[in-house]
């Protein structure tokens, strides 16, 4: 079960005495550690899945997780007293993000809470819609300022009336008074936010005797990835769930705490030794990633920041390349500088556009970028750009679909309700959601019961039983159909291209009809197709007798869903990767270049041009720590000796954490690239085919 751990990560997985906190360094292997300990924990422990929970920060890891810990333990037995020799079940094994954690309490305990079973779950758009109605502006900048100071109150379990009574000047207590009125609006909708998926089961299990020990006897060992990005409520969650027996292994690193800004804290690190004063540490300080030259380069930046923990990598993989270190004129000749040298070194080393990645630390960075590998012809795909689905102008039309195929779902409801206006206001919402939270009921069908009469007048009435009516007979006639006559006939009915006139300027109106029209397409000619098409695609049967067929409305509904869920499970393309620093922490590259490594990019200066405390220094350090630590045989830093801001052409400073990687000046360096012409680049690449 330990063949092929180190020292250090078996005494990780087989350590049971006390609580247990896994320092695990960049490409220390930690993910392995996870799942081999819960392995042990099934095999050798006679611990039962259903009594295990592995919590993390993304789906994927999530995925990755389960799909490793489901090969170690394939044709397995448990060791359980009484249940020795039966097939392990690993289905009943909880590995999942916190977000879905707090999910699947939340369900079961909704009651407690004073929820629904069916209760909503409100997406970032949609509580940015309440809350612009809350403060009533327009200016898109200072709601979305709101709807962050929001989540960090929740994050940090700050209620309403304790952020009232703590603002500091005027603008927080208007935001704190938005707060208050927003948690009131989303109760009266028998809905939640996503931060609620955590702060409402952790105020439940602190307030809640008997639902906390239910929980703690369920879940008798906890698994904690990535912990140096909890926030507050994320501590408190765990630390309820763990309760006296505390049973847990946190794995994290305090070198990658990188996420202050959305309100995770380091402070939970040293909270964790005061609460566990018996906690055992651990560190993983063997790389399995990177060569010496970029182990010491991350070594060196890092150890300028305090430490909770001394720990320093080291790796088996060799020296490796020099790294280069490249001054630009400006920014179009830094993005050309990359793309050129990715090109030779690709040529040089027949390589893969998959083996490459280019970081930065902000999205502006890719504009000029994309443009050259364009011109280039070179492939590339942009890492967190937002998906065709994720539009605005797509989610509302999709919002239709998804109450025509399902009436309960209420934040499809309210999202097509509201958009666009049809004489629902948020005080009608508000009086039809405590409405139909007393009755027990969506939205949709407290529409019509009788006794919704008595609450709203016949003004506000009339035009919520009009739009049910239209969904309605939209409802029936999709089954029955073709989608493409159903789809026209939704667009017409809803006026959605006037909408965006009247709610956008020309270019804007244009380009979001633009998407929708070919969405429509897109859909109409699925509806088209057979649904056999979609079968390997997918792996998923299609239902008999409709092989050969089109697809009517409500089975394109699911398809879209479908295609939700398996978002970003194809194949890996031969691509070059354009990510932010954040966007590729816990991923991994052959060759990485790392561009606008400058003083006011990284480290990030801020909005307001402010002076940069010591705190925001050291996570910036911890940021370019974790930039050198994505690249496995090579890294190719870059920085502009002028760049343009708002217009204005301003002179910059190499970025401070070059100077504290502490290069071997002696290494052989790289000369600044000036832009090739085409007939320059015809003549290098002659000179690298000879």
């Amino acid at each position: 079960m330990s063949a092929g751990l180190n020292q250090a990560q078996r005494e990780a997985v087989h350590y049971l005495d006390s609580p247990c906190l896994v320092l695990a360094g960049a490409g220390s292997g930690k993910t392995r550690v996870i799942t081999q300990k819960i392995a042990y924990l099934i095999e050798a422990r006679g611990f039962e899945p259903k009594h295990i929970a592995a919590v993390t920060f993304t789906n994927k890891a999530a995925a990755e997780m389960r799909e490793r810990v489901a090969q170690l333990l394939e044709g397995k037995t448990l060791s359980a007293p009484g249940k020795e020799g039966r097939k392990i079940p690993t289905k009943q094994l909880t590995v999942c993000t916190f977000h879905s954690l707090g999910l699947q309490m939340l369900r079961q305990e909704a009651e407690q809470v004073g929820l629904k079973p069916q209760f909503s779950i409100m997406d970032a758009q949609d509580c940015f819609t309440l809350l612009q109605e809350q403060a009533a502006t327009t200016d898109k900048a200072l709601i979305r300022r709101i709807q962050n100071a929001i989540s960090l109150w929740k994050n940090a379990l700050v209620t309403p009336e304790h952020a009232l009574a703590n603002a500091s000047d005027e603008d927080e207590h208007q935001a704190a008074l938005i707060y208050r009125n927003y948690v009131a609006t989303l109760n009266a909708y028998q809905a939640v936010d996503f931060d609620d998926l955590i702060r409402i089961p952790a105020e439940l299990l602190a307030a809640h005797e008997a639902v906390r020990d239910k929980w703690q006897n369920r879940l008798r060992y906890l698994l904690i990835d990535e912990y140096q990005d909890t926030n507050t409520c994320q501590y408190t969650l765990l630390k309820w769930l763990v309760g006296p027996r505390a049973a847990f292994t946190a794995v994290g690193d305090d070198d990658q705490a990188i996420y202050g800004w959305r309100g995770a804290t380091l402070e939970n690190l040293k909270q964790l030794q005061i609460d566990f004063p018996v906690l055992k540490v651990i560190k993983l300080e063997q790389n399995y990633r990177s060569t010496v030259r970029i182990l010491d380069a991350a070594n060196n930046v890092i150890a300028n920041n305090p430490k909770l923990f001394e720990k320093k990598l080291w790796s088996e993989y060799g020296i490796g390349d020099a790294i280069t270190v490249t001054a630009a004129n400006d920014e179009e000749h830094e993005a050309e500088s990359v793309v050129f040298r990715l090109s030779a070194h690709r040529f040089e080393r027949r390589a893969q556009f998959r083996d490459y990645a280019i970081l930065y630390r902000g999205n502006f960075q890719a504009r000029v970028l994309e443009q050259v590998l364009r011109r280039e012809r070179i492939p590339y795909v942009l890492s967190g750009g937002q998906s065709f689905f994720e539009r605005t102008e797509i989610k509302d039309v999709c919002a239709y679909l998804r109450l025509i195929a399902n009436a309960d779902d209420d934040p499809a409801f309210i999202r097509a309700v509201t958009t666009p206006r049809r004489g629902v206001g948020s005080t009608t919402l508000e009086s039809l959601g405590a409405f139909a939270g007393q009755a027990k009921s969506s939205l949709f069908e407290a529409v019509y019961m009788g006794a919704l009469e008595a609450r709203l007048a016949a003004r506000q009435l009339e035009p919520l039983r009009a739009f049910c009516d239209f969904i309605e007979r939209l409802r029936v006639r999709a089954t029955k159909e073709p989608a493409s006559v159903l789809l026209d006939d939704l667009m017409a009915g809803i006026q959605y291209e006037a909408y965006l006139y009247d709610t956008y300027d020309d270019r804007q109106a244009r380009t979001k009809w633009q998407n929708v029209l070919e969405f429509l397409d897109w859909l109409k000619r699925k509806g088209t197709q057979p649904e056999r098409e979609e079968q390997t695609a997918t792996g998923f049967d299609t239902a008999d007798g409709l092989a050969d067929t089109g697809r009517n409305l409500l089975q394109l509904v699911q398809m879209v869903a479908l295609m939700s869920m398996l978002d970003g499970r194809d194949e890996d393309p031969d691509v070059v990767r354009l990510s932010t620093v954040h966007a590729a922490k816990g991923l991994e590259y052959p060759h990485v270049f790392l561009m606008g490594c400058e003083e006011g990019i990284l480290p990030h200066r801020g909005s307001e041009g402010s002076e940069m405390d010591d705190a925001r220094i050291e996570e910036e350090r911890r940021l370019m720590y974790v930039a050198i630590t994505r690249a496995k045989r090579s890294l190719h830093i870059t920085y502009c000796t002028k760049r343009k801001y708002a217009q204005q052409t301003q002179v910059c400073e190499p970025s401070r954490f070059i100077a504290e990687m502490e290069l071997d000046e002696t290494a052989p360096g790289v000369p600044e690239v000036a832009p090739m012409t085409p007939k320059d680049r015809l003549a290098s690449l002659k000179a690298l085919l000879n």
